[in-house]
């Protein structure tokens, strides 16, 4: 996929502020029949394979905290892409259990490097290297710690650490964004 193509779709992520680790919803982000307008407008002139689009479509409209319809689309996708988004949808329902059972259903996924490396330099940015420890076990990106660290955050309330892993959060689905349009 070219770097215009992607710019199409990363600019439907943009938004004023990440979306939250829980359901949401946040005011910066685009109701579902805007969305759905947006995407299909932009599916139209790029020609990606309808499987391709499904994944697009439900992890953009998981960002815009529509994981009503996100999960929808996921469920039906019985492949591990489809369960990759169907795992952030369950972290961010939150549902951390479900989310977990999903991500055993990944395995591997060939989107796991990108993400460890961006999250990598993210944290090496900030200067958290606890946090880069847990969640790049041996260089490779875990998302049984991410799925950890958002309850946890969750459970203690504490805005600088929920915004932190928001960042973690939108790096994650860049970088899973960019593998569905590479493939």
């Amino acid at each position: 996929m070219t770097d215009g193509i992607s710019a199409q779709f990363r600019l439907l992520l943009a938004t004023k502020e990440n979306a939250p680790l829980g359901p949401g919803p946040r005011s910066s982000r685009l109701t579902l029949p805007d969305l759905n307008s947006k995407l299909d407008s932009t599916f139209k002139s790029v020609k990606l394979p309808s499987d391709c689009q499904q994944l697009v479509r439900s992890l953009i409209l998981l960002w815009h905290d529509h994981l009503d319809a996100s999960h929808e689309i996921s469920q039906s996708i019985e492949n591990p892409d489809g369960s990759l988004v169907h795992a952030i949808m369950h972290r961010r329902e939150p549902d951390y259990w479900n989310s977990k059972y999903w991500w055993r259903r990944v395995g591997n996924h060939p989107a796991f490097p990108a993400i460890a490396n961006r999250v990598e330099q993210l944290l090496k940015s900030n200067g958290d290297m606890a946090l880069q420890k847990k969640l790049l076990t041996g260089g490779k990106w875990d998302p049984f710690v991410f799925v950890d660290e958002c309850e946890a955050a969750a459970a203690s309330g504490s805005t600088e650490r929920i915004k932190q892993l928001q960042e973690i959060q939108r790096v994650e689905t860049e970088a899973v964004l960019e593998y569905f349009l590479t493939q």
